[in-house]
């Protein structure tokens, strides 16, 4: 049977800081750090910086280059799978699961109406596929929308066939992103993108992905409420734990445990796995933030994208900030501090706001 560690929110924030790179041991080279987290996800938002060269920032700081991974991007070393970045040869491991879609045993509704919406559209689906065969790379706007049934929808999504149909065919693994024109993505087969790679049995692939998360995390739960793209929970994977005065059921990666904890100040996007799941984020760092982007000027607590700040193992406030693309400038219009910042503390987060502003001058942001 095996051991339940018992670990103190303290253990379990250095855990998860450490594990996700934003300790003081910077990494050296973006494709180390594109492994080891697993998954970038993509937003066009870029009022500093797009989320994923802002996650890149964070761990190497300014000697991050926004080319090296539009470069990656391109030669496809890293592929976007359903607005995710990953290591392109992680891609086996989604091989089973594509051609089982919309999955097996009990398929929920929802999976069953895709389907259902997909297979009434096969002239159109299989003229998206002829059309990029003999055409491709190609964007959405140019290719056929043939679809009979429409797709319905309450948001923004309603009557965006040509879209939907090839969000269903990227699950099903028939088709992919090549590459971006503009800010439109632009889409081929699946086969011209992908490694050819075997594909790995679809239990053991789940084992696998659950170990890279947990790894990545260092932290996770073993089972919480189903995401879309990329599941917050790990499973199985590594050994249980309990953290004091949290409920529920953790795992940690055993192979970070015990280790030497030294911090520093971080600048975080919205979107890093840091914080990406919410919950977890306030069981252990105890931490109140909300992306505020969406929110009439007047309700914005912190500001339209504000940045969570790290220090150490606590996330200690947000920065308000802006970047001007005409001036090169980084404009501040506020930090606000959780905790009142003590002099290390605000030396430490001056310094990153600094090298913020000076990789922002300094690197065009490659288009992702």
């Amino acid at each position: 049977m095996s051991i339940v560690h018992e670990l103190t929110r303290r253990d379990a924030r250095r855990l998860a800081v450490r594990a996700q790179l934003l300790d003081a041991r910077r990494p050296t080279g973006f494709l180390q750090v594109v492994r080891h987290l697993i998954a970038l996800q993509l937003d066009p938002t870029s009022a500093i910086a797009p989320s994923a060269h802002l996650v890149l920032w964070s761990r190497l700081g300014s000697a991050y280059s926004s080319a090296d991974l539009a470069a990656a991007f391109e030669a496809h070393t890293v592929v976007d799978l359903r607005g995710m970045l990953r290591p392109s040869e992680h891609i086996a491991l989604f091989r089973a699961e594509m051609e089982q879609w919309p999955g097996v045993g009990d398929v929920r509704n929802y999976r069953k109406n895709q389907a259902a919406w997909v297979a009434a559209n096969d002239n159109c689906r299989r003229d998206i596929l002829r059309r990029l065969r003999s055409s491709g790379p190609m964007t959405s706007r140019e290719l056929p929308d043939t679809c009979v049934k429409p797709w319905a929808s309450s948001g923004w999504n309603n009557n965006r066939n040509v879209v939907m149909m090839l969000d269903f065919m990227t699950q099903r693994g028939e088709v992919a992103v090549a590459g971006r024109e503009g800010r439109d993505r632009l889409w081929d087969l699946a086969e011209r993108v992908y490694p050819d790679v075997d594909v790995v049995p679809f239990d053991e692939a789940v084992r696998t992905r659950n170990v890279h998360r947990l790894r990545s995390l260092g932290i996770a739960r073993a089972r919480s409420t189903e995401t879309p793209v990329e599941p917050t929970d790990v499973g199985d994977a590594g050994e249980p734990a309990v953290i004091e005065g949290v409920a529920g059921e953790w795992r940690v990666d055993p192979e970070q445990l015990g280790l030497p904890f030294e911090g520093r100040a971080a600048l975080l996007s919205p979107f890093d796995r840091l914080i990406h799941d919410r919950a977890r984020m306030a069981d252990l760092f105890e931490f109140e933030y909300a992306l505020e982007m969406y929110k009439p000027v007047d309700k914005r607590r912190w500001g339209y994208y504000a940045l969570p700040i790290l220090f150490e193992d606590r996330l200690v406030g947000k920065l308000d900030a802006t970047f001007d693309r005409k001036a090169g400038e980084l404009r501040v219009d506020g930090v606000h501090e959780d905790v009142t910042f003590t002099k290390a503390m605000a030396r430490a987060v001056d310094h990153e706001i600094a090298d913020l502003a000076a990789w922002l001058a300094h690197d065009p942001l490659h288009a992702l």
